[in-house]
């Protein structure tokens, strides 16, 4: 009888089973460091830039082709509604893309010489070259885009890679693999792992990788790097409030929705979603009406139902956790606008907070699901200061007319990025993302993760012909 366990996958909506995947263990990430690692070191097998364009390529016309098989696998194990997953899957075949088109600006420059009597009769450039080994450590809300951007980044680069995806969610991942085999990407140089947080340890802090790529929780993010082999460099991308600043001469027609889709996608289950808005007290109540209206009507149930529009939660723990945060913002002084309740064991009523105490949860902590809190201000200056007052900084926004006070907000809040008359959950792939202080180390985006990749070797040719 075999030993081997299983990984069981669950829907997070109903609970039944979807699939069942034998574990690697520990000697199967020995065995694929040294597959990869190998495999970096011989120079001869490295794969043409020309090679992986084409490959790419190809990928990307698999993927067009496998549409609706990934959708719905994104879907029913993710629990994200169908429509958003095939919004995703659509954002990962043009990130492919991104990645193929990317691999041409890979390049170095000319270091000017001759500037010194030392460095006359030379002439000296810089190229870039794939940084080693790459493991990506992956999280479960997007479970096709963040493998595409954890995994092609590194392909693209020229990097080896050894994926692990997140253990709710590894189906997407399995699957997109798949297609890279397909596409004629040799095995060795995509490795799917699936394994424990013990295993994931040892496969991280090898000293045979040269770069760490973690997306999850700032807890393990941080002490994986605290245990990084020398000389392995790291992204690591955590969560945040997302805060946002509304002033007076906010246009209400486009920033409702704007704002409901930036705090309900995908359940509130994504590191920049909508949290916490700072809003001008003439307009404060009016604003939280508006958006707890559109919340209410938003349709929550089975994410393989095209009508939905909010899914369940990843786990039933993680409703608990919701609902316990929110009934503790509520005696502390918040009052619940709509929502407030569990509509099952796996979702949550899309639920609006006025004005929650600023020590309860749902201020000082990311909630990481279904909720939105409102805060009326008086003072920009003193909303600045209370959204910035937290230690992770993500993604903000600012909604105004004015064009002056969006600038010096933006300068002042403390953000990778901020948007303006935008919600705080808008990316595209080609952009800067990430998180700082708290919430991270290294830039996402696939152009900057593929650069991140790469480390610069200098040649300098001496000559009398110079």
């Amino acid at each position: 009888m075999s030993n081997t366990q299983t990984l069981k996958v669950f829907s997070p909506f109903d609970k039944t089973l979807i699939h069942e995947i034998p574990m690697d263990g520990k000697k199967d990430v020995e065995k694929a460091l040294r597959k990869a690692h190998e495999l970096f070191l011989d120079r001869s097998k490295w794969i043409p830039p020309y090679d992986r364009i084409a490959m790419l390529e190809k990928v990307a016309e698999l993927m067009k082709s496998e549409l609706e098989e990934l959708t719905n696998t994104a879907a029913s194990e993710g629990g994200k509604p169908y429509q958003d997953s095939k919004v995703e899957v659509l954002r990962a075949i043009n990130g492919v893309k991104i990645a193929a088109e990317e691999i041409g600006r890979l390049n170095g420059k000319q270091i000017p010489m001759g500037l010194t009597q030392a460095s006359a009769n030379r002439i000296a450039f810089t190229t870039r070259e794939p940084i080693g080994v790459v493991a990506s450590i992956s999280a479960f809300n997007h479970p096709l885009n963040l493998i595409v951007h954890q995994t092609i980044t590194a392909f693209a680069a020229g990097c080896p890679v050894i994926v692990k995806p997140a253990s709710t969610t590894p189906l997407s991942c399995l699957a997109f693999v798949e297609i890279l085999y397909k596409a004629g990407i040799p095995k060795d140089w995509v490795q799917v792992l699936i394994i424990d947080n013990e295993s994931s340890e040892v496969l991280a802090t090898d000293k045979r990788i040269g770069y760490l790529s973690f997306i999850g929780s700032a807890n393990v993010g941080w002490y994986l790097k605290s245990k990084l082999a020398p000389g392995t460099r790291c992204a690591l991308e955590h969560g945040g409030a997302a805060p946002v600043i509304v002033e007076p001469d906010a246009e209400f027609k486009s920033m409702v929705p704007a704002l409901v889709k930036g705090g309900f996608y995908h359940a509130g289950q994504v590191c920049v979603s909508v949290q916490k808005v700072f809003v001008h007290e003439s307009i404060a109540k009016n604003l939280a009406d508006e958006i707890s209206k559109a919340a209410e009507q938003l349709i929550v149930g089975d994410p393989m139902d095209k009508n939905t529009e909010v899914g369940p939660l990843i786990g039933e723990k993680e409703v608990d956790r919701v609902h316990e945060w929110v009934l503790e913002a509520e005696k502390s002084g918040g009052e619940i606008l709509c929502g407030g309740k569990k509509i099952s064991d796996t979702c949550y009523s899309p639920t609006v907070i006025w004005n929650p105490s600023k020590d309860s949860k749902v201020s000082t902590a990311e909630i990481f699901g279904p909720v939105v809190c409102i805060y009326p201000y008086t003072d920009r200056e003193k909303a600045i200061q209370e959204a910035n007052s937290l230690d992770y900084h993500f993604q903000a926004a600012v909604f105004t007319k004015d064009l002056d006070v969006a600038f010096d907000t933006v300068q002042k809040l403390n953000a990778t990025a901020v948007m303006v008359n935008d919600h705080t959950a808008f990316r595209v792939d080609w952009m800067p993302f990430g998180g700082r202080d708290a919430s991270g180390e290294g830039l996402g985006g696939i152009p900057y993760s593929m650069h991140e990749m790469t480390r610069v070797k200098l040649m300098v040719v001496k000559s009398k012909f110079l």
